[in-house]
């Protein structure tokens, strides 16, 4: 089968630092070359895949800002789509832009809601509901208004971390600097438990950094800025647990993820996918207010990390995501 995977150009595929998507359709177009797919990428030229690769810009706008963004956008989807003819499916990482191709070409597509960011955009995915197969991220992140073909969780390069029984005494931050990630609440938890906190992640709101984090960086409270492979996995494997307060309702949580992969639990706010991904008092803690996840910081030795593990392996890995969207190009070929 001939698959047509098409990444984000905001950022390499796979990123090198952040860039959530990008690293989601590199697993994916890895973990089906695997599986015996001929797969191409469509992604920017810097990116590094075992397939065939396809790009119309040598970096992402993301990363050379001298790039127009829109414009970049519209060379490279319009670059799959007129190649259209020489795949048997096209998946689609790249949100909703490509749906407006979909009823111009005869080639399935196959489209992975990577979360909405605005409900402003579902319109567009409504109108192409019936041509169109949509796969959500999580059960949690699915609208009312669409139809869905099923729901495949993101999946990580297990190879990628590593197990730790014998952690340090540390509660991490990993993520973007934001409010609805909940950096704030992270140096609040971490104060009010009096532990040592290392933040990791690109500041994304300077203003709410400056005010709501910046002001506590001490020798407790420690932030690293973005961490790459080597560092993240290092700083997950060896933290005693995963603060993750999020604001909003999280589509998935890669970090949540990667964090129990390592046997590290995590102590999330319940919202979004959360309950999905963490099995409380087991592999973390679901939790409401900060007050309560200052009662759980208590409770991590109560956590058996190899369960973490165990549970993280056998349900977010990239081996099981690619299976997964295999089973569902057969099943969309072949109707």
């Amino acid at each position: 089968m001939k698959i047509a995977v098409l990444a984000p150009v905001a950022w390499r595929t796979p990123p090198r630092h952040y860039g959530p998507w990008e690293q989601i359709a590199s697993n994916i177009a890895e973990g089906i070359i695997n599986l015996g797919g001929q797969v191409t990428l469509f992604a920017t030229g810097d990116s590094i895949t075992q397939g065939k690769l396809a790009s119309v810009c040598e970096t992402g706008y993301a990363e050379d800002n001298t790039q127009d963004a829109k414009v970049l956008e519209c060379l490279h989807i319009s670059n799959v789509m007129e190649r259209a003819g020489e795949f048997d499916i096209i998946h689609n990482n790249f949100d909703f832009l490509p749906l407006t191709y979909s009823k111009l070409i005869k080639t399935p597509m196959i489209t992975t809601i990577h979360g909405f960011s605005s409900p402003r955009i579902i319109p567009v995915y409504k109108k192409y509901n019936h041509n169109s197969h949509y796969v959500s991220i999580s059960n949690a992140d699915r609208s009312a208004d669409l139809r869905y073909l099923a729901t495949v969780y993101n999946g990580l390069d297990l190879d990628a971390f590593s197990f730790n029984d014998s952690p340090d005494d540390y509660l991490l931050y990993f993520g973007r600097i934001h409010h609805d990630k909940g950096t704030a609440e992270a140096v609040e938890i971490a104060i009010k438990s009096k532990r040592r906190l290392i933040i990791a992640g690109i500041v994304q709101d300077e203003n709410y950094f400056k005010q709501k984090v910046e002001p506590h960086l001490n020798k407790q409270i420690q932030f690293i800025g973005h961490a790459g492979p080597e560092k993240r996995k290092e700083l997950l494997s060896n933290a005693a647990a995963l603060l993750h307060p999020i604001n909003f309702n999280e589509p998935f949580g890669m970090s949540v993820a990667e964090a129990m992969i390592c046997g590290t639990p995590v102590i999330a706010f319940n919202k979004g996918s959360m309950p999905e991904l963490i099995k409380d008092k087991q592999t973390g803690f679901l939790v409401n207010t900060v007050d309560e996840a200052v009662d759980a910081v208590k409770q991590i030795p109560r956590i058996n990390r190899y369960n973490c593990t165990q549970w993280a392996k056998d349900n977010f890995s990239k081996e099981k995501m690619a299976s997964d969207y295999w089973s569902l190009y057969q099943k969309i070929v072949n109707k």
